[in-house]
């Protein structure tokens, strides 16, 4: 039996749309699918094909911030990458801010926070 692989991370953004193309740009991920949701709001699945972020919201702008705090459950999202410093130079292009950067084992990283304030971890074991 294969190893076990995460095929998508679902979150609540304010705009799916937005948050989507943020990642495909970051990321050089693609749209793999966007429509209503089975929960009422709507939905954007970005990502490549081994993985994507399901990007849903129900209330929009009007999602009120306490659904973003920290570890309200999730603490961050961690994606590996092969060039950290060219990712970083995407997320400052984006306006985002980088922070908390680290090397040790198993790898260097950084960590940044989406216009919704949910946190992700970057790393990379090159």
């Amino acid at each position: 039996m294969p190893a076990p692989t995460i095929e998508h991370v679902n979150i609540t953004v304010r705009d799916p749309s937005a948050s989507a193309a943020l990642f495909a740009k970051l990321f050089d991920w693609h749209e793999r699918w966007s429509g209503p949701s089975l929960m009422g709001g709507h939905t954007v699945h970005v990502g490549d094909e081994r993985f994507y972020l399901a990007l849903y919201t129900h209330d929009g702008a009007a999602t009120p911030a306490s659904t973003f705090a920290k570890g309200n459950p999730l603490n961050h999202i961690g994606l590996l990458v092969d060039d950290l410093d060219a990712i970083e130079r995407r997320v400052i292009d984006a306006g985002l801010v980088p922070f908390s950067h680290g090397d040790y084992e198993p790898g260097r990283r950084f960590y940044f926070l989406d216009p919704d304030g949910t946190e992700f971890e970057i790393v990379s074991y090159a």
